[in-house]
């Protein structure tokens, strides 16, 4: 193999360019002539750079199967391998930057181009990528009483977290020792409201902060997040990050930071910083590190220990996806398209709240936003500016409800109206009226699957006649999380695939697929197996059928029957053919979906 032990090296000293692209050729990754042309080239090379970063550069392919680009990332799982030490990729989401940047000095780290990555009771783990550099080791450990675990990491990752991670922990120390409240002992409630108050008082545009808050952002942007949870507790903040679904903690921040970060973002979304007793919405149109325009929506929220903030992140480019992307299958797009196309009526989106309704919805209001239609859309609040349709906000505290909006909007000659959620009997009954006046009406309902939308409806008020004359169809859906596209990994059907596979398409037949993929793990999806949501839909139009049941007034089973006759594909089903696509598993449909009722 041309393996290496770091022993057998003599002396200390850093990689060169020369023995690291012999050791490529010598484990059989590049070919000879290839590495003495590229030595020939380069034997005057006595640059600062790493020489992964130079042979990174070189995007050569590996002679050994399955032929992948001689990333940094791959040269650098290589090198560990070379040297027998463990590989760690950097992932600062998993990593505490205040314990770690105790363990040395920013210029001891630099010096010897280093990174403390985790601090435990009994050992340090130490990233480097400069196997043949031990001294610091011996210099460390008596001053540390602890034993020091090497590991090899990307030098470039090295370089940045580096600089990052001590310019944080720098901030936090600065910021905390601006609100000098260190130390408070709290014994009963009415003293914590009165150490809260106090260090709200660290100024929310302190530099420092104000670093932290756009190391934040950053860092949400970069892991794909879709929510900040910024979460008060009685000793230390929490961040949250909720990324594809799921939530992960991200770091623990001192109580006063966290406080004047939460006044720092309020200040940016235009919020009452001094009130912190009543929820409160606002917004931030920011830029991620590459410019591209982000738009964050803020709800705060008093709690016992103060007030948590969640940040909803809400990624433009969403919009200007096609159906198919979000995860509609081609008879999906067809039945959408043939509801939607009609100019008058209603059609309802339902599913719980987080799975996918308004992406959907704005998604078909940018296509039906034409020069020659006047699109009007009323929420609470508004998830997304968009400048195509013209937006009213619900501002029930001067008596703009959903109601009062729609006949507002029914004098300003629209032809199409987003309703963002009917949630009573006179909002249902203005949406109906809208729709029996000409107009096309969207909106969305919290149910769980496309028939239960009627008896809803029904179970409100709204009477069987005006439903049978306006209601177009109606949609469920749901996101479940899609297997990584780098990383799946393909398999036979084990005997707990059956099961689930059983329990999922259940009462319905359905032949199994032979082979199903299942979540592997890679750098691209943070070693999770996932990357990125779909949508499953279930969409119900309207037949002459099913409206004779509404004006019977026909039970829910008798509905969900009609409808799968008419050729509706229930949640489950949809997630079963994106299950046989090796779009995502079977655990995550069995997740989201509800069981199929009837069959």
């Amino acid at each position: 193999m041309g393996k290496h032990s770091e022993t057998h090296h003599g002396g200390e000293r850093r990689l060169t360019l020369a023995e690291v692209t012999d050791a490529l050729v010598a484990d059989g990754l590049v070919a000879a002539e290839v590495a003495d042309k590229f030595k020939q080239e380069r034997r005057f090379f006595r640059g600062d750079m790493h020489p992964l970063i130079v042979l990174a550069e070189q995007r050569w392919k590996s002679l050994k199967l399955p032929h992948r680009t001689l990333d940094l990332d791959v040269l650098t799982q290589w090198l560990a391998d070379w040297v027998h030490l463990d590989y760690l990729h950097i992932d600062p989401l998993k990593i505490n930057f205040a314990a770690v940047t105790e363990v040395m000095s920013n210029a001891y780290a630099s010096r010897f181009h280093i990174l403390p990555v985790e601090v435990k009771s009994h050992e340090v783990v130490v990233a480097t990528a400069e196997p043949f550099q031990r001294a610091w080791e011996a210099e460390l450990e008596p001053i540390l009483r602890k034993s020091i675990r090497r590991v090899i990491a990307n030098p470039a990752d090295i370089s940045r977290y580096q600089i990052e991670f001590y310019n944080l922990a720098k901030s936090v120390k600065k910021a905390l020792a601006r609100g000098d409240v260190a130390g408070s002992g709290v014994s009963n409630f009415e003293q914590l409201v009165e150490l809260g108050r106090a260090k709200g008082q660290l100024d929310a545009n302190d530099q420092h902060v104000v670093l932290i808050v756009d190391w934040l952002w950053q860092y949400a942007f970069e892991q794909r997040a879709s929510d900040i949870h910024v979460e008060p507790r009685r000793d230390l903040g929490i961040v949250r990050f909720r990324i594809d679904g799921v939530l992960h903690q991200v770091y623990q921040i001192p109580m006063p930071v966290l406080n004047a970060m939460t006044s720092r973002i309020k200040i940016l979304g235009r919020m009452d910083v001094v009130e912190k007793r009543r929820p409160q919405d606002g917004r931030i149109k920011t830029r991620t590190p590459d410019g591209q325009e982000i738009e964050l929506r803020l709800s705060t929220l008093p709690t016992a220990f103060g007030e948590k903030l969640v940040m909803r992140i809400f990624d433009p480019e969403v919009l200007v996806r096609d159906f198919a992307e979000l995860g509609f299958s081609t008879e999906d797009i067809v039945r959408w398209q043939q509801m939607t196309a009609h100019p008058n009526g209603i059609i309802l989106v339902t599913g719980p709240t987080g799975s996918g309704k308004t992406t959907t919805l704005y998604s078909t209001l940018k296509l039906l936003a034409t020069p020659e239609v006047n699109v009007c859309t009323l929420e609470e609040p508004i998830e997304m500016i968009e400048p195509s349709l013209n937006q009213v906000q619900v501002v029930s505290d001067i008596g703009v409800t959903f109601a009062e909006g729609i006949r507002a909007l029914m004098r300003q000659d629209p032809d199409i109206i987003m309703v963002g959620e009917v949630r009573d009997l006179e909002t249902a009954e203005m949406a109906i009226q809208a729709a029996l006046t000409g107009h096309l009406v969207l909106t969305t309902l919290h149910t769980n699957d496309a028939p239960t939308a009627i008896t809803r409806l029904l179970d409100l008020g709204v009477p069987p006649y005006l439903l049978q004359a306006t209601l177009l169809g109606v949609m469920a859906q749901r996101l479940v999380r899609t297997l990584c596209p780098k990383c799946k990994v393909e398999g036979a059907m084990r005997a707990e695939d059956e099961e689930g596979w059983a329990a999922m398409v259940a009462p319905w037949k359905s032949s199994k697929p032979k082979h199903l993929h299942h979540p592997g793990g890679c750098l691209e999806c943070r070693m999770t197996g996932y990357q990125g949501r779909m949508g499953l839909y279930e969409i119900m139009p309207m037949s002459a059928e099913l409206r004779r049941l509404i004006s019977l007034r026909a039970d829910l089973a008798q509905m969900r029957e009609q409808a799968t006759r008419d050729g509706m594909m229930p949640l489950r089903i949809s997630g079963a053919k994106k299950v046989a696509a090796g779009l995502t598993t079977i655990e995550e449909v069995l997740k989201v979906a509800p069981p199929v009722q009837g069959g």
